[in-house]
């Protein structure tokens, strides 16, 4: 009896052969033939095959010259790549990788020519991250060796590969290639098949609502991507990122996970399809959402969009004095901010012993900063004599700008600031730090809304650069003005957003974080793979379920809850899961146990 082709050992994978010589492709090329492959790369385009060649040159002799590879490494490596611009050059390849662009005419054809040439135990790799792989298994003659295989670009840096089987992989093929990357020194996540994978299924549709809220006019374009860089720590923003992926691409990924999900957040926003169609591709054509110096260029040069330069607004109002009310966290945090840029700060808690603890936790915090040689003992002297506390929120009368910190719930807030307004001298700002909530429902709880904008700083906030600048529809100009001109004198990075659930950052990223649980609950990936491809694949500082523990799930649930409720979208319906986990007390580490266990202090 014929021993069936998926349990055919499979011969070393020495020789591998690249078609499709872009960008993509040259790059897997490199990072083949320097980890000792004999790599043929093949291109219909002879132009493409020449290209490829060089610019294994050029960024070979980077390596060595930054001491990464050595005169002789290189030699060899060169020696590994030769190219062809025709298929039948892969006859002796243990693995075919295809990058041909996303379409599945172009790779079933590749596919079908390939079944013809190489030998049976061959395994074909398709490098797609929209289309299906089983589709494309599915037409082949030897569905059982055909997988996926996504890099990330540039291939040469970033340590993750996707590896998808399908229902009808091998898992021989599966073991060939995940210890292929392996030795590539990559780390390879094992996912199912569907649009997006893992990776690219979590940050397209970030990228899709991102573009949806520029195309809505809610924010710029400048302070989205700001937005997210300094709230998140991300690598780039997101529409800088639409636009050096290509926004063409984007929006093929994301027809091909509406049509598989039906979820309109997966829908592409209609400003992808008309950039799409107008040529304005990103940076390849030299215009996508921002401008560019030259096609293929990544210098941003001014337009027609670009913000005027800072000081052009407004004449703002004094702001000398702050008062701060809260003792938490974050109320110090702020308070500390301020006091260190110069300003007389009245913290005040709802008792004089609770002002004095905050105000410890500053001095606690101030003397750390000298410790690591940021700050003077003298300086943190001088800011700490800036600050005083109280039990009584009157010590607020002679303040001009006063600001909450204190629960994020809505009826206490209102309370407060009518306090505020009984308190504070005439002309005085009154700001709320909300994350969450609506800023105009405390304006309406004054007898003066034009006096009452909303400031979110992120936590921790003496480390953290942005704070949301939020104005309601009866915010004075001047007002508004005023509050960016303090963020800059407090060295803070203020973005402009509207009166609505989550502004920018949270309404960003929650969603991100929930489609993320959902795909464990579905059992699709697991939680260190789903991390781990977030961190390698986009550049996050922290994965989605060590972000969620960290942040509290009650409180991400919270926010899932009032993001849902405000735009009444089913795909914003916290998933299940959060909301098992939050009813069994797991709320992350603050109870030491969340998505993960963590070890009680």
């Amino acid at each position: 009896m014929a021993t069936p082709l998926s349990d055919t050992p499979l011969s070393p994978l020495k020789t591998v052969a690249v078609v499709g010589l872009g960008t993509m492709g040259t790059g897997i090329a490199e990072v083949l033939a320097r980890a000792g492959r004999d790599v043929i790369g093949i291109d219909i385009s002879e132009a493409a095959a020449l290209q490829a060649v060089a610019a294994l040159e050029a960024s070979t002799g980077r390596a060595v010259r930054r001491g990464r590879l050595s005169e002789q490494e290189r030699t060899d490596a060169l020696g590994r790549f030769r190219t062809s611009t025709d298929l039948t050059a892969a006859a002796d390849a243990d693995l075919v990788i295809e990058v041909t662009p996303e379409s599945y005419d172009i790779k079933q054809q590749v596919f079908r020519t390939l079944d013809g040439i190489v030998r049976p135990e061959t395994i074909l790799a398709t490098g797609t991250n929209a289309l299906s792989v089983t589709r494309l298994a599915a037409d082949s003659s030897r569905p059982e060796r055909v997988l996926g295989l996504h890099f990330f670009n540039p291939a040469p840096a970033m340590k993750l590969v996707e590896v998808v089987s399908s229902v009808l992989t091998s898992p021989i093929a599966v073991a060939a290639v995940t210890d292929l990357a392996l030795e590539l020194g990559k780390e390879p996540v094992a996912v199912g098949d569907r649009p997006g994978f893992v990776a690219d299924g979590l940050l397209f549709g970030y990228l899709n609502q991102a573009a949806a809220m520029y195309e809505a006019k809610y924010a710029s374009r400048e302070d989205i991507d700001a937005a997210m860089k300094l709230g998140c720590g991300l690598p780039m923003g997101p529409l800088a990122l639409l636009d050096l992926i290509g926004v063409d691409t984007a929006r093929t990924v994301l027809e091909a996970m509406y049509a598989e999900s039906q979820d309109r957040l997966h829908a592409p926003a209609p400003v992808l399809k008309q950039l799409s169609e107008a040529g304005l591709t990103g940076r390849k054509s030299g215009r996508g959402f921002y401008s560019y110096d030259a096609p293929g260029g990544a210098t941003v040069v001014r337009d027609a969009l670009t913000p005027p330069e800072a000081g052009t607004e407004a004449p703002g109002r004094t702001v000398r004095s702050v008062g701060v009310a809260g003792s938490g966290t974050m109320a110090s945090g702020i308070a500390e901010v301020f006091a260190k840029a110069g300003h007389t700060v009245v913290l005040a808690a709802r008792s004089e012993e609770k002002a004095q603890a905050a105000k410890a936790r500053i001095g606690k915090s101030l003397s750390r900063s000298v410790d690591k040689g940021r700050l003077t003992a003298e300086a943190a002297a001088q800011t700490l004599e800036r600050i005083t506390p109280t039990g009584s929120y009157d010590d607020f009368a002679d303040v001009d700008l006063a600001l909450e910190a204190v629960a994020e719930d809505l009826e206490v807030k209102q309370q407060l600031f009518g306090v505020f307004d009984k308190v504070c001298k005439p002309g005085a700002i009154l700001a709320t730090t909300t994350s969450s909530l609506p800023v105009v429902a405390c304006a309406r709880a004054t007898s003066r809304p034009q006096d009452v904008i909303g400031m979110h700083f992120f936590n921790p906030a003496p480390a953290m650069k942005l704070v949301e600048v939020v104005r309601t529809v009866l915010t004075a100009d001047d007002v508004h003005a005023t509050v960016r001109e303090v963020c800059a004198k407090i060295r803070k990075h203020p973005v402009d957003c509207g009166d609505r659930a989550g502004f920018i950052v949270n309404a960003l990223l929650f969603p991100y974080l929930n489609n993320a649980i959902k795909m464990v609950q579905e059992h699709y990936a697991s939680l260190d793979d789903i991390d781990a491809a977030m961190k390698l694949g986009g550049g996050y500082p922290m994965g989605p379920f060590e972000l969620l523990d960290v942040v509290g799930l009650d409180v991400s649930l919270a926010i899932e809850k009032v993001l849902h409720r405000e735009f009444r979208d089913p795909g914003l319906a916290p998933a299940p899961l959060l909301e098992h986990l939050v009813a069994a007390g797991c709320l992350g580490r603050k109870t030491g146990r969340g998505f993960r266990e963590y070890a009680r202090r």
